[in-house]
């Protein structure tokens, strides 16, 4: 198989987000720029958050300035809403990445805003975005991702109802890149498979990106299942690390590198160094005091 599998690195922003070791803005560009070198094309190198609300993600625009230009990447930053977006307007972000719920839950614990409230939220940064196309400055491009897709830590379980509802929505909006993310860890793979056939149905023109956490040791399966259901766009973080802040529970998100392994031994091809990646989880768990839980970073690769 030769089909090419594209993993998007989010270690530098949901990895780090929910350790409690806080790094200088240098580490976390020198952590984006060992991901690159590694392999990574897409990479969530910040997030344009309140530094009060997640401390470790505070600096993004001294992150960005201290990454070197180059051909070939497109950093992202992620946004809660437009103020975000505002911030992240001049950074030199290639992709801005607004995160939503799915769950009233959720939405007002993370953003402070329920569902119909982020759909006008993102509203209208698309038209803001549109009337900025045609400046000086290159707009970046916009994609949005759904939490808590497989389940809420505040309002339970999640129907492929709600999931397709606010799909439309944003395909209506002419969102182009929708992630969907088990931002708990809940999922399963048969109900991946039965969420992403709902998306793709609601939104046939979106290309669609899991976004999958390990909390209940069914990451790698679930992928595994997002792959066999037709999707091309992944995301991981290196070394298994992470999570999210505003949700008691959830732990790290799929390693970066065990999510290659998987996928090279079947032939796919992801464009990374598996090696680069594991020696690049070893270094990010010195940094953060801790070994990354990914299984490769402990065991290696194979053959050797």
């Amino acid at each position: 198989m030769s089909r090419p599998i594209q993993i998007v690195e989010v270690g530098p922003r949901d990895g780090l987000q929910n350790e409690k070791a806080v790094l200088d803005p240098a580490v976390r560009a020198e952590l984006v720029m060992r991901l690159e070198a590694a392999g990574a094309r897409r990479i969530e190198a910040v997030s344009f958050v309140h530094p009060r609300l997640v401390p470790q993600m505070a600096g993004a625009e001294e992150v960005m300035a201290a990454l070197p230009a180059t051909s070939g990447h497109s950093r992202i930053g992620l946004v809660l809403n437009g103020k975000g977006y505002d911030r992240a307007l001049g950074t030199g972000v290639e992709e801005v990445n607004v995160s939503l719920s799915v769950t009233d839950g959720f939405g007002l614990k993370n953003q402070g805003l329920g569902v119909r409230d982020q759909i006008a939220m993102l509203d209208a940064i698309v038209a803001g975005r549109a009337n900025s196309a045609g400046g000086d400055a290159p707009v970046p491009s916009l994609s949005a991702t759904l939490s808590c897709v497989w389940g809420c830590p505040f309002d339970g379980e999640v129907s492929v109802g709600q999931v397709t509802a606010i799909v439309g929505e944003l395909a209506r909006l002419g969102i182009r890149e929708i992630g969907l993310a088990d931002t708990i860890g809940v999922g399963d793979p048969w109900s991946v498979t039965r969420k992403i056939e709902a998306a793709r149905a609601a939104a046939p023109d979106a290309t669609l990106r899991l976004h999958f956490h390990d909390t209940r040791n069914t990451g790698v399966a679930n992928a595994y299942a997002a792959v066999q259901a037709g999707v091309d766009v992944l995301d991981a973080s290196v070394g298994g690390i992470g999570g999210c802040p505003f949700a008691p529970g959830a732990t790290g998100n799929v390693a970066t590198e065990d999510l290659v392994y998987m996928l090279e031994r079947a032939g796919y091809a992801t464009g990374y160094d598996l090696d680069a990646l594991i020696e690049t989880a070893r270094w990010i768990g010195e940094r953060i005091g801790r070994p990354t839980p990914g299984a490769l970073s402990r065991a290696g690769g194979w053959p050797r």
